[in-house]
């Protein structure tokens, strides 16, 4: 079972690799064998999808057709515009500006409130989207694991250790989490400038957009200060930013209908929604929880902790990079869940304190998703919000920009973690 799991597993990535236009059709195809041979028990498949996640994309994206068509992405276009002296400039500050938001909101919801805006910039300026709309995606990753309510691995975190908002900053006498990550932030700004060097065109914003209608922009503040403040609550249910979103939206299509009466509009918006973007991460999801149902999750858990033995830096070592490497193939979630009580049994027999590692791994399976467009939920996003504007993106266009970036945050973390916390 668990031999014919992997052999699925890699033909899934291979396909979707090989079959872009494909994806959801390949990750459902596999993700129903995978039920169909009891990879993943039936009674399991409902738990296995991150319905909070779903709920965030479909509620987001509906308040995002909106907010556009609002055009006041269009008018923050134009602020940034006057701020950037180039093209190169514009999409720095755009991924700094998404990475700062998704330290205190899930990146999901970040991408999809920051993108537009990035997609506005595109457009006025008559220039590709697809670099400025994955550096944005790369950098809400990054920021995740920076606060205790950035991402769910550091909620997990935080629970686990007994650690509170506070303690991601400082803890114990020593700079927290936070720095680690803001470091491999600001380090990304030099690739940013290799990378972006070519774009060099001036910008500006000589005619400023006039925004149709508030509502959206409302609505979408409300959704942030919602989701932040909902951070903040112990013991929610897990779909709680999933209602939030999915509630924001839905007063947002009332006061739509209520405005203009225009029921035609409403059902176009349902009717265009990203719904393979949807149904990739259902087929992903599922996929995933079959690969941790059979143990392989477990397995490299395993062998992560035997490869490191007694010896404290090349455990850390292997803990980063490893979680980097497995998280650019496997949802990080449960494969945090399963590495937090195997660290700690580790740490108690090594008779050192575990926040090293704790540290991290976080840091390790929260930025290697930024390997692969399909490595984290954001990413796919991402790339399914390109799809719908006619932009195609493959795993080489991806790597192009998430392996630096990934390189470069992970690097920095990695040292500022060594130098502060062994």
């Amino acid at each position: 079972m668990k031999t014919l799991a992997i052999i699925l597993f890699v033909a899934m990535y291979v396909g979707l690799i090989a079959f872009p236009k494909r994806r959801a059709y390949i990750a459902l195809g596999v993700a129903a064998i995978y039920i169909v041979t009891g990879i993943l028990p039936y009674t399991k498949v409902f738990s296995a999808v991150d319905w909070n996640v779903l709920l965030m994309i479909f509620g987001t994206l509906l308040l995002v057709d909106y907010f556009i068509e609002s055009k006041m992405p269009n008018l923050i276009a134009d602020h940034l515009l006057d701020l950037a002296p180039n093209v190169m400039w514009v999409t720095i500050y755009m991924s700094l500006f998404s990475g700062l938001i998704s330290a205190f909101i899930d990146n999901v919801a970040t991408l999809l409130m920051v993108a537009p805006v990035g997609l506005a910039i595109c457009k006025k300026l008559k220039i590709n989207p697809v670099p400025m709309i994955i550096s944005i995606a790369v950098s809400s990753n990054l920021q995740g694991a920076a606060t205790l309510v950035g991402d769910t691995t550091s909620i997990m975190l935080g629970a686990y250790a007994k650690m509170d908002f506070n303690d991601f900053f400082w803890m114990n006498g020593r700079l927290g989490i936070f720095f680690a990550v803001e470091l491999g932030a600001l380090l990304t700004v030099p690739i940013m400038m290799v990378l972006f060097r070519k774009d060099k065109e001036p910008v500006s914003a000589e005619e400023k957009t006039v925004v149709k209608d508030y509502v959206p922009t409302i609505m979408m503040v409300a959704h942030v200060v919602l989701l932040m403040g909902a951070s903040f609550i112990p013991d929610k249910p897990e779909i709680t930013n999933g209602v939030i979103c999915l509630v924001c939206s839905l007063i947002g299509i009332v006061w739509e209908y209520f405005k203009d009466h225009d029921a035609e509009r409403i059902k176009k918006v349902v009717k265009n929604l990203d719904y393979d973007t949807v149904l990739l991460l259902t087929g992903l999801f599922m996929v995933i929880g079959g690969v941790t149902e059979v143990g392989l999750v477990d397995d490299l858990a395993g062998l992560i902790v035997k490869a490191g033995g007694n010896n404290i830096f090349l455990l850390f070592t292997i803990v980063v990079w490893g979680s980097v490497l497995i998280s650019a193939f496997i949802d990080n979630i449960p494969y945090v869940a399963t590495m937090l009580p195997v660290l700690q049994g580790v740490t108690a027999s090594l008779g050192i304190a575990p926040y090293l590692l704790y540290f991290g791994l976080l840091c390790g399976a929260t930025l290697g998703g930024n390997i692969t467009p399909v490595g984290a939920s954001c990413n796919i996003a991402g790339v399914g919000m390109l799809r719908k504007e006619g932009y195609e993106v493959s795993f080489r266009d991806f790597a192009r920009i998430g392996i630096p970036f990934t390189l470069a945050a992970v690097i920095g973390a990695y040292v500022f973690l060594w130098v502060l916390w062994r």
